[in-house]
């Protein structure tokens, strides 16, 4: 029972994880229609940020650092780079964000090596939240949760009860007509897209500290980021919300399963012994990096608007 429990909430504290890398995507995909293969570069680059800056300022100045210098290098590439191709179509963004995403990688390799650097949990954070049996759970990873929780809280809050928010909404949904009234669409652009980056920031900030920074972490990262954001629903944090939660418990569900599907198979009646020990001799652990993509197949069969459908924020 307590490896259940101890399960159970490591799949929920990664999928916070997913969530605080997602709602950025979220916010720049769903919402801004932009397609930012380099959002989990982002995550990348706030994880060796706050490793850099952790020297000078601190851990926690780390933090802070690695959130607003991703936020304006996202700044930074919205507008000297994506802004003069949105007006050719998806196609140029995804093609300039992919080449970014190479960028992004080789210049982490260049300044810090093409292996994980030792960037740990300071010793100050390095205690017991609470006990579950004999297991013993990391302060560190529940306050990564709890950030996650009021991160979206937070953006929740922002983006529905703000004048902020009001002018936010209206400038996706009618920009023209915004831009008459008087507001910069191309300012508020802008700044959702260092908001996005900059939240990206903050998780691999934190995410980077407990588990391990290397030049790999887009890569493992980004495409999951996608399946997010669209098994939730296009422009939907609540949607990003509860898919970041179901695929984070399933994929470290299957982890714990110690059985293979010849086995499970077998016991349902439906193929022989032989043919489990040799055939299907798979662990069914195995497929835990696969089954995100089946969720999402699932959900576009069924709903392909996502979780949270057409809902906005």
């Amino acid at each position: 029972m307590d490896t259940i429990v101890v399960a159970l909430l490591n799949g929920l504290i990664y999928g916070l994880l997913l969530f605080m890398i997602s709602s950025g995507l979220t916010l720049i995909f769903g919402m801004m229609g932009i397609l930012n293969f380099a959002h989990a570069s982002f995550y990348m680059l706030g994880a060796y940020l706050a490793f850099a800056a952790t020297r000078i300022f601190g851990f926690w100045g780390g933090i802070v650092f690695g959130t607003l210098g991703v936020a304006l290098i996202g700044l930074l590439c919205e507008r000297t780079l994506l802004r003069h191709v949105r007006r050719h179509g998806h196609v140029q963004e995804l093609l300039l964000t992919f080449g970014l995403s190479f960028a992004f990688e080789e210049l982490v390799k260049v300044f810090f090596g093409p292996y994980a650097v030792s960037y740990p949990v300071p010793e100050s954070l390095r205690f017991a939240a609470f006990s579950i049996g004999a297991v013993q759970y990391p302060f560190f990873r529940v306050l990564i949760g709890a950030t996650a929780i009021a991160m979206f809280a937070a953006i929740f809050c922002l983006l529905r009860f703000t004048r902020i928010g009001l002018v936010v909404r209206a400038a996706v949904l009618n920009p023209d007509m915004v831009r008459a009234l008087g507001y910069n669409v191309s300012a508020i652009f802008s700044g959702m897209f260092a908001v996005g980056a900059g939240l990206a920031g903050l998780a691999g900030a934190m995410g980077g500290a407990y588990y391990t920074t290397n030049p790999n972490m887009a890569t493992e990262l980004g495409v999951i980021v996608f399946v997010v954001v669209v098994v939730g629903g296009l422009g939907s944090l609540s949607g990003a919300l509860i898919a970041s939660l179901v695929i984070g418990v399933l994929v470290n569900a299957v982890v714990y399963v110690d059985t293979t599907f010849g086995d499970l198979l077998a016991k349902v009646g439906v193929v022989s012994a032989e043919t489990a020990r040799t055939l299907l001799n798979v662990p069914i652990a195995n497929t835990a990096g696969v089954l995100p993509f089946l969720l999402m197949l699932l959900v576009l069969m069924i709903r392909p608007q996502g979780i949270a459908g057409d809902e906005r924020v």
